[in-house]
């Protein structure tokens, strides 16, 4: 009964369903939808037209990877077109840290393999949970047997490494890069920007899997580093590192350095230190290692300074080569300070004083000269001024202006005392004497057009003159009796070529006082009549009891000459003869 009368209710009439709805709710409602699509489409034409860069950006950012593609960097050659460095391809071995799985055996056989901590390992992978270098520049042979492990996560990328084949006899030379190859020592960051070229790049569509679909944009090749061919033979090279090296260990000594200089061409053959480095393995390297002595150490020239004080007189017409000079009682008192030969040697003249190295003569020289003279001459020749070549270090040395000069301190600078140079630039001065009075320019860059052979007869690059052609000569007679029996360094001698030359020996200021350590050192030039080299040899502290240049540093010159002439395809000037020597040769004491 009631089931029959709920299903004939009437819904049309019901009083709820019969109420009138306001006008304004429904309004209310259209507006409220039509503002939320007004919304939508203001929010579409934002992100599609008005802002799209930084959405299209986080969309390649997911899909669009930009891959390197390196330069490579320019080759390295001595004169000769002899590998000095190049770059050789080397794995590195990365990984994504949040990716990297390993179980037990193959972390412990990944340790074994790259000889790495646990720890080390550790903080690697916790740096970041994207990317973290593993080890960079590691063997071929390491490179595949840890690939071969299977480690989630873990990948390999080639990169490039530098290969140095002369090692440690050319590294002060040459220099290094360090693991991202850039330049940081030589002539490798001397000429960075011309070496290292420029990457290139290329863009590409990858999918979920890391595999490339397309490319993204046009590549742009890399530009690669230009080659250089450097000044230096490096037979020379090495040849002048074994000698320095075998003096330095023979005589007990710090260090030394060998500079050869082509006097025709004005190119560096050879720069050489020791102790020296191995490029490829610069782990646990000290800054005695590191130094390029020959341009950043600098020092007082001692006795190597009394042929530009001869010149000076020679030049002004003050004295001739046979102009006679006392020395007795072999000392000199300037202002209150006495100064001293070795021993007393009487009246010498000119080329006598260079000959025995007398202090008295040629203190007695330089005190007819006014201050200024000395200074002009010893600028003109380098002195006090930065080497003008293409190599980061090079040092400038002290030439103090000369209207602070007292008296004795013109008497100490005209036999090498109060003023400090870099063995480079005695090599460099020493050229003046060798191209009849002209001062030449220097390069570590090979001067001949490619093709040429290595040591072919150059067009003699443009001097300076300093002094006249006849006053040079006459300095180079000099030079050549201090160079022979009854000079300072008749061990100086070569077989075959005639040599001239001055020995130095100084001892060392620490603070402002001169210690018993001493330097010995010998330039020269060879051969005497017309001279292709100069040569500079550098010994710092023998220790042996044998300390005089004459004896130290004229052997390593020696040895130097008769070498690198030879290679030079340079003529003897000189009889060959067989000798027997009965006794060794005695050289006169230097006065320092």
């Amino acid at each position: 009964m009631s089931r029959a009368k709920s299903s004939s209710v009437n819904y049309a009439t019901s009083p709820l369903l019969a109420s009138k709805t306001p006008p304004w709710r429904s309004r209310l409602v259209v507006a409220m939808v039509g503002l939320a699509f007004l919304v939508l489409i203001g929010r579409a034409v934002h992100i599609q037209i008005v802002d799209t860069g930084f959405y299209l950006e986080q969309g390649e950012k997911r899909y669009v990877h930009k891959l390197e593609l390196p330069a490579s960097r320019g080759r390295i050659y001595d004169r000769n077109g002899l590998l000095l460095a190049t770059s050789v391809p080397a794995p590195s071995l990365w990984v994504i840290p949040k990716d990297f799985q390993a179980d037990d055996a193959q972390r412990k056989a990944l340790l074994k393999l790259l000889r790495m901590r646990g720890d080390e390992l550790a903080d690697k992978l916790d740096a970041s949970p994207k990317f973290a270098w593993l080890r960079r520049q590691v063997d071929d042979d390491v490179a595949a047997q840890v690939m071969q492990l299977g480690i989630k996560g873990l990948y390999k990328v080639q990169e490039y490494k530098r290969s140095y084949p002369e090692g440690e006899a050319a590294a002060h030379v040459v220099g290094f890069t360090d693991i991202d190859d850039r330049g940081k020592e030589g002539m490798e960051l001397g000429f960075e920007r011309e070496l290292q070229g420029r990457d290139g790049s290329r863009f590409v569509v990858k999918d979920r899997l890391g595999r490339v679909v397309e490319d993204f944009t046009e590549q742009v090749d890399p530009v690669h580093g230009r080659d250089l061919t450097l000044s230096i033979d490096s037979k020379v090279q090495f040849f002048a590192w074994q000698r320095v090296r075998d003096a330095v260990q023979q005589h007990g000594a710090k260090a030394g350095s060998v500079v050869v200089l082509d006097v025709k061409s004005g190119e560096v053959l050879a720069l050489a230190n020791y102790p020296s480095f191995n490029p490829g393995q610069r782990q646990n390297l000290s800054g005695a290692q590191l130094r390029n002595r020959a341009l950043t150490d600098i020092f007082e020239p001692g006795s190597t300074m009394k042929p530009f004080t001869a010149a000076l007189a020679l030049e002004t017409h003050r004295v001739t080569p046979n102009t006679r000079i006392p020395t007795a009682p072999g000392s000199i008192t300037i202002t209150g300070s006495t100064i001293k030969d070795a021993h007393p040697h009487g009246d010498l003249t000119v080329a006598e004083v260079i000959q025995k190295s007398s202090n008295v003569g040629t203190v007695r020289m330089a005190m007819q000269m006014q201050p200024r003279e000395m200074w002009e001459m010893y600028a003109a020749v380098g002195l006090g001024q930065r080497p003008q070549i293409d190599f980061p270090g090079a040092v400038t040395g002290r030439l103090r202006p000369y209207k602070t000069w007292r008296p004795i301190e013109q008497a100490t600078m005209s036999y090498g005392y109060g003023l400090s140079a870099s063995l480079f630039q005695l090599a460099r001065s020493y050229t003046v004497f060798a191209r009849d009075g002209q001062i030449i320019p220097v390069s570590m860059l090979r001067r001949e057009a490619a093709g040429t052979p290595a040591h072919a007869a150059a067009e003699p690059v443009a001097g300076t003159p300093v002094m006249s052609a006849e006053t040079a000569q006459a300095v180079r007679r000099m030079l050549q009796m201090a160079a022979g029996p009854g000079g300072t360094a008749p061990k100086a001698q070569a077989i075959g070529y005639s040599v001239g030359g001055k020995t130095g020996t100084a001892r060392k200021q620490e603070g402002k006082v001169y210690t018993t350590k001493y330097r010995a050192w010998f330039v020269g030039l060879a051969p005497v009549n017309d001279p292709r080299i100069v040569v500079a040899v550098m010994v710092d502290e023998p220790s042996k009891g044998v300390y005089f240049g004459g004896d130290v540093a004229a052997p390593v010159f020696s040895q130097v000459v008769q070498q690198t002439l030879r290679l030079m395809n340079v003529a003897p000037d000189l009889e060959v003869k067989a000798q027997i020597v009965a006794k060794p040769v005695v050289a006169e004491q230097e006065s320092f």
